[in-house]
């Protein structure tokens, strides 16, 4: 069996997005410094395009994985949401490129990988999501609590739903095995008549 490509192809993705960090923050300092960062603009011009490839290259994997049924559905959802992080994060850090953004966040990046060395990070947390940022532990258990109980809610739903539906097959059963019953006496109805009516009389 070949080895997937999209996995390693994802994680060169996920450095590469944080070189490119690194790289804006340090083209700023340059800039805050009189140095000149014209180098290294060249260099992130290169390293965003570049981003931007890998990414495409991850879409057009994902999509014919999941046109092959090389993965199931629910991996496929999963590679989504980490391509349209993906995405998101090239957005931020197109507008960090050109000074049209905040500066990108590499030190909370960095923690957020478990402090793992220049270079090496953890493609799974790479950026946390917008629903989570700046939500305390409170919030963020709040939030778990209420995404568990709207689950609750649909698997009760579903329940129902299955529940109605067994015993309508079961009241047509019963009816289906009435009308056999029925039929059955009709029968023997018309074979008794037709035995009476060429039966002899004397």
């Amino acid at each position: 069996m070949a080895p997937d490509p999209w996995l390693p192809l994802h994680a060169a993705a996920c450095q590469l997005a944080q070189e490119v960090a690194e790289r804006i923050q340090e083209r700023n300092r340059c800039q805050r410094n009189g140095e000149s960062p014209a180098k290294l603009n060249v260099v992130l011009r290169s390293s965003l395009q570049n981003l931007r490839e890998k990414i495409d290259q991850l879409k057009d994997l994902l999509l014919r994985a999941v046109s092959t049924h090389q993965i199931t559905q629910l991996e496929g959802d999963r590679r989504q949401n980490l391509v349209d992080d993906l995405l998101t994060r090239h957005k931020q850090l197109q507008a960090s490129y050109k000074n049209e953004g905040p500066e990108p966040d590499v030190i909370r990046s960095s923690l957020m990988t478990g402090g793992a060395k220049r270079g090496v990070t953890n493609p799974w947390l790479l950026e946390e999501s917008e629903e989570t940022r700046g939500l305390g532990f409170d919030d963020l258990r709040q939030q778990q609590r209420r995404i568990i109980e709207e689950q609750d809610a649909g698997l009760d739903a579903l329940s129902s739903i299955i529940s109605r539906q067994k015993q309508m097959g079961q009241e047509i059963g019963n009816e289906l095995d009435e009308q056999n019953g029925m039929l059955v006496v009709i029968v023997l109805l018309l074979i008794a008549i037709a035995v009476v009516a060429v039966w002899p009389t004397h």
